[in-house]
C-alpha cells in the first residue's frame, strides 16, 4: 500500500486527437478491451489502497459518471468536480478540485493512460526527497512523438522538451504526487497550465521543488485512435479476450460475420452482414447484408449511420 489515501483522475478534456471517438464518449469513458478506461484506472487505484477519489468533468461528463458512479462498486468513493463552462487546464483543474480532494497531498494521474506502475515505490520516492511534486518517469524511447522531461543528476526536475526536441530525456508516463499548496496559491475558475506555466514557474523559483522518479513501468497511451487500436488489443492479448471485444447490449446475428473488431454498448449486427478490423460505437446498427473493414461506425443524433477510415 502507498499511504495515499486521495486521487484526482484529470478526466475533462476534449480528446481532439481522438475524433470522432470522442464525439460519441469521453475519452476516459472509452473501452479498452470490453472495460471503459477510467473503471480500469479506478480498480487499478482502489487495489492500491486508494480510496477516495475525484474526477473532474467537462466534456461529455455523462459518459463517465455514466460508467463510475459513486464508485461504491469497486469499493472506492467517487465525486466528481465539474468545469462549466471553461476547460480549466492540468493546473487550473487540480486548483478548482482541491476542497473535494481534500488532502495536503494526493496522487493526480491523467484519465487517458493506463500504466503498471508501482505506487508505493513513488510515494517513497516522494517521502524520500521531500518535493513538492514527484512525477512518474520512464526513458523517452520515442522522443519525435512525445515531449519529454528533463533531469539533473540528483533527479530534481530541471525543465521540459517539447516533441522533436527531447532526445535523451524522459517520458511522463502519467501519475504524480503533489502537495495541495502547489495549486493553491493559483485563482479558481482560471485556465492554468502545469507543464508550460505552473511548474515552470516552480522550477525557475525552487529548484528542486519537482523531482522525478525514473522506472521500467509499463503504460498504454490512448491518445490517438490508433494508440486506442493498439491499446486495446495488447490488453486483449494480456487478458485472453476473444477475437471480437463486445460490450454491453451487443447482438450479432448468426449469418453475420465480424472478425478483429471492437464493438461498444447496444449494438445490433444484421443478418448477412460483414464487419472486419472495424470500431463500432455505441447505439449503432449495421444494416443487412452491409460490408465494412477497417472503419469507424458511428450513429448520428438522427439514427443515421456514419463512417470514418480506421488507419490503425
Amino acid at each position: 500500500m502507498t499511504g495515499l489515501t486521495h486521487a484526482l483522475v484529470l478526466t475533462a478534456g476534449i480528446g481532439t486527437r481522438l475524433r470522432p471517438l470522442t464525439e460519441v464518449r469521453a475519452k476516459p469513458a472509452i473501452p479498452v478491451a470490453g472495460e471503459p478506461m477510467i473503471r480500469r484506472i479506478t480498480r487499478w487505484l482502489a487495489g492500491h489502497g486508494v480510496p477516495d477519489i475525484v474526477l473532474n468533468l467537462h466534456h461529455r461528463p455523462e459518459t463517465i459518471s455514466g460508467v463510475v458512479g459513486d464508485g461504491s462498486d469497486l469499493s472506492v468513493r467517487v465525486r466528481y468536480s465539474w468545469e462549466q463552462p471553461l476547460l480549466l487546464g492540468t493546473a487550473g483543474g487540480p486548483r478548482h478540485a482541491l476542497p473535494l480532494v481534500g488532502a495536503a497531498t494526493f496522487l493526480l494521474l491523467n484519465g487517458d493512460v493506463l500504466t503498471d506502475l508501482d505506487l508505493a515505490a513513488l510515494a517513497e520516492a516522494h517521502a524520500a526527497s521531500g518535493a513538492r511534486i514527484t512525477m512518474a518517469l520512464v526513458p523517452n524511447r520515442e522522443p519525435h512523438r512525445y515531449s519529454g522531461v528533463r533531469l539533473d543528476r540528483a533527479g530534481r526536475v530541471i525543465g521540459f522538451a517539447p516533441r522533436g526536441e527531447a532526445d535523451g530525456s524522459y517520458h511522463f508516463i502519467g501519475p504524480q504526487i503533489v502537495r495541495s499548496d502547489v495549486f493553491a496559491t493559483l485563482p479558481d475558475g482560471q485556465p492554468a497550465s502545469s507543464v508550460g506555466g505552473l511548474y515552470d514557474a516552480m522550477i525557475a523559483a525552487d529548484p528542486g521543488a519537482i523531482r522525478g522518479l525514473v522506472c521500467d513501468a509499463g503504460y498504454w497511451d490512448v491518445g490517438t485512435v490508433a494508440d486506442y487500436w493498439s491499446t486495446s488489443w495488447s490488453f486483449a492479448d494480456r487478458e485472453g479476450r476473444a477475437d471480437v471485444l463486445a460490450g454491453r447490449g451487443v447482438d450479432i446475428a448468426s449469418t453475420a460475420r465480424v472478425s478483429r473488431s471492437i464493438l461498444w454498448d447496444d449494438i445490433e449486427v444484421s443478418q448477412g452482414a460483414v464487419v472486419e478490423e472495424c470500431v463500432v460505437t455505441d447505439g449503432v446498427r449495421v444494416p443487412p447484408g452491409a460490408r465494412y473493414r477497417r472503419a469507424i461506425l458511428l450513429r448520428d443524433p438522427d439514427g443515421a449511420l456514419r463512417t470514418s477510415p480506421l488507419t490503425p
